[in-house]
């Protein structure tokens, strides 16, 4: 999902912004190492930072959060010392809201292009309604369907079975 929305997405929109002298930001709340392995090839295929990273014209600032440390490490090994990218470690409900949300005021002439792609159902509605209210960024959510369904079924009273006690 997320390499679609960059292929498609993120390259004509820094396009158009940087056009217009938007201060710019890429945010991905759950950046993941940066490139992964193929299950068809077993070759190194590049993830949404590194895709990012290729951008033309580039963002002016990148941010990156993932809650695994191996994960931010190997982020920062990408990022190496380019002063455009932040990778930040933790809990991207809290990142989000505190440090990175704010640095794309609409009225500082700033926007922002802002994937969420959770790997469970760990994102917090309150980034989604904070971000949308700013006027500023725009908001990519892959939403994850096999567990919305399962949390669906979990807490759907009419799908609950009732256990009958024994006399």
């Amino acid at each position: 999902m997320k390499l679609a929305i960059l292929c498609e997405y993120a390259a004509p929109y820094s396009k158009i912004v940087s056009a217009k002298g938007f201060y710019h930001l890429y945010i991905d709340a759950f950046a993941g190492p940066g490139s992964h392995i193929s299950r068809t090839s077993g070759e190194i295929v590049s993830g949404s930072p590194l895709n990012a990273l290729g951008i033309e014209p580039p963002f002016r600032e990148y941010h990156f959060i993932d809650a695994d440390l191996t994960r931010v490490e190997q982020l920062r090994s990408l990022a190496g010392d380019r002063p455009d990218v932040h990778v930040h470690p933790g809990d991207c409900n809290d990142i989000l809201l505190r440090e990175v949300l704010p640095r794309a005021r609409y009225g500082d002439f700033r926007r922002a292009l802002c994937v969420l792609d959770p790997y469970n159902i760990d994102l917090d509605w309150q980034v989604v309604a904070t971000a949308g209210h700013m006027g500023s960024v725009e908001i990519f959510v892959n939403f994850m369907v096999m567990d919305m369904n399962m949390n669906v079924l979990l807490s759907d009273p009419r799908r609950r079975t009732h256990r009958r006690l024994p006399a």
